[in-house]
């Protein structure tokens, strides 16, 4: 008698689901203000230097905070600590959404990408615990989301404070972090009763081998990431592919200015920078897991990049629809590196550690960027060296990128059958 092999996603469509929504609310808080900045600039005085302030936060606190999301799910796991950092994002959103200095406006937005921080880190570890199987497919999805929610504040933020005010405008995102809480609410109420059904699902699903153990995030698996060589190459290509991309977000209407651009042709360009990275994210991360060492697809993304750098370097204003598409590709390299974060790790604790481990150092570098080119930019009156300079950085990142797509695993060897994190939370669901 043939056994019958489930769906794929049965039993797994809440966490799904929850993991999408995760993905639509990691960026909005970075991306709701600055299309209204002028707005709330007229009720919170805010000096030059705040704004710059202002621009910083998003970098530090994904480093600050993604760094604190490891210890907090070793010690009471990953879902607890999940809907706790979208519970904290959307406090952090609505507080700001009243302050009324400068001072609290910041403050709280600390806190809201905080939150996201946190979930910038715990992503790609429930990813693996959850879909050790369709570790590609589901990236992808949330990538998408990541990219969306990218994209979605600047097109509705304005619109929506001239018909109200730049308060709704900006705390009415609240609502998407609230909503992502919901699906993990549901995982934890109902762990211990799906238990049983999770691992027979994953017991027949065509994973490599260990890759749906899921033991606790110990000083092993720690350790192991931080002495792994392929580690520290896929924290400075995560560097490298962040530092490009907040440079553009920063700096590219600028550049197109600088060329004759009108202002408002600089942002819609800006737009198309952003939101390619949308289709781009559906295959990356899928291509990423049939492939054996995804390097060849690195590459292909990172030579669109360069070729959109040289591009704005020779002739920024003649051309520009080229090179703003052939820039808006270059960083697909990002979800093929997150699903990289799932594939190259032996457990989804060692996946949890690495995500830490990459994204915590990856954003301290990357935070350097924006600023150093902004520096270069002043000094030399142009944009010849800054370009170069951003060159040099693809360079490295395919360096780097040859090191992390390597088909090796890092972390300790799995010890099946063990609950991730210090609570009973373990996987779930029904669908």
């Amino acid at each position: 008698m043939s056994s019958v092999v489930p769906a794929p996603w049965r039993g797994r469509l809440v966490v799904l689901l929850g993991i999408v929504l995760v993905g639509l609310n990691l960026r909005i808080a970075v991306a709701s203000v600055s299309p209204i900045l002028d707005l709330v600039r007229e009720d919170v005085a805010m000096s030059a230097a705040e704004v710059g302030v202002l621009g910083a936060i998003p970098v530090i606190s994904f480093a600050l905070f993604g760094s604190l999301a490891t210890p907090l799910a070793r010690r009471w796991g990953l879902e607890p600590v999940m809907v706790a950092a979208l519970v904290l994002s959307a406090v952090g959103e609505v507080a700001r959404a009243l302050s009324s200095s400068a001072p609290a406006f910041l403050g709280w937005s600390m806190i809201a990408l905080a939150g996201m921080g946190m979930g910038n880190v715990l992503l790609p570890p429930l990813v693996k615990r959850y879909f050790p199987d369709r570790i590609g497919a589901v990236t992808a999805a949330y990538s998408v989301a990541l990219s969306v929610s990218t994209a979605m504040p600047p097109l509705f933020a304005l619109p929506l404070a001239q018909a109200t005010s730049w308060r709704v405008a900006v705390g009415v995102w609240a609502v998407v972090g609230l909503a992502a809480a919901v699906p993990w609410v549901v995982v934890i109420a109902r762990s211990a009763a799906a238990r049983a059904h999770l691992r027979s699902i994953l017991r027949r699903a065509p994973a490599p081998a260990g890759a749906s153990a899921m033991g606790p995030v110990g000083g092993g698996e720690v350790r192991a990431v931080w002495r792994s060589r392929q580690a520290w190459a896929m924290a400075v290509m995560f560097a490298m592919n962040s530092l490009g991309t907040y440079v553009g977000f920063a700096w590219l209407p600028t550049l197109l200015a600088d060329a004759g651009l009108p202002a408002d042709e600089g942002g819609r360009w800006l737009a198309v920078f952003a939101v390619l990275g949308a289709p781009m994210s559906l295959f990356g991360p899928v291509l990423a897991q049939r492939m054996r060492n995804p390097y060849p697809l690195v590459v292909a993304f990172v030579s669109c990049w360069a070729l959109g750098y040289l591009g704005l370097w020779a002739s920024p204003a003649d051309g520009t629809a080229v090179w703003m598409v052939l820039l808006g590709i270059g960083p697909s390299s990002f979800p093929v590196l997150l699903a990289l974060i799932g594939l190259r790790s032996s457990t989804a604790a060692t996946a949890v550690a690495l995500s830490g481990m990459v994204q915590g150092v990856g954003y301290v570098i990357a935070g350097v960027g924006p600023i150093g080119i902004g520096l270069l930019y002043e000094a030399t009156g142009g944009w010849h060296v800054p370009i170069a300079v951003l060159l040099g950085c693809l360079v490295v990142l395919l360096v780097a990128a040859w090191f992390a797509c390597k088909p090796t695993m890092i972390g300790p060897p799995p010890a099946p059958e063990r609950a991730l994190g210090g609570t009973s939370t373990s996987p779930t669901l029904d669908a």
